[in-house]
């Protein structure tokens, strides 16, 4: 009986962790990315500013070879779906690798940078497992799509496809 109980709350645990989440924790919000311009800001703000909007958020790094294979297919993405916010956030480990990055991939979009790369806060907050990670935002701020990977733009174009009827 023990087993059959331990068996349970171990399979319960891992469904919740694999949950699709609609909101973002309070430590991902209140959690500060640097910006181009070299401000700090707060995700919550960083939301806020595309309120009304549907939002792809694409986590990624310059060093990472899947994030620059992806790299055509994101761009294929923002032709179909040019409604669509794009922001780009590096879990790059120093200011000039991530914008030399941004410049030479051309990524369009709103550019921000964690503090402290995968491991760190931000990566935490938002179960940051692999990198590219996407995450689709809804036009009333709900997530729609939490966990995306490289592998998956079929779920993203259906999902940006179902948000945008």
């Amino acid at each position: 009986m023990k087993k059959i109980a331990a068996f349970l709350v171990a399979l319960i645990s891992i469904s919740c962790t694999n949950a699709q989440k609609t909101d973002f924790s309070n430590e991902a919000l209140q959690e500060t990315l640097l910006s181009r311009d070299g401000q700090q800001i707060a995700f919550r703000d960083i939301l806020k500013k595309y309120e009304g909007k549907t939002v792809v958020i694409e986590v990624w790094a310059s060093w990472c070879g899947d994030c620059v294979k992806a790299m055509p297919k994101i761009h294929e993405l923002q032709v179909q779906n040019p409604e669509v916010v794009y922001v780009f956030i590096s879990m790059d480990k120093t200011v000039e690798k991530w914008k030399i990055g941004i410049e030479k991939h051309k990524i369009i979009g709103d550019h921000f940078m964690a503090n402290d790369q995968m491991k760190g806060v931000f990566g935490k907050a938002i179960d940051l497992d692999w990198i590219p990670r996407y995450i689709i935002i809804d036009k009333t701020g709900k997530i729609a799509l939490y966990r995306a990977v490289e592998t998956d733009f079929d779920k993203i174009n259906i999902t940006l496809k179902g948000l945008n009827q």
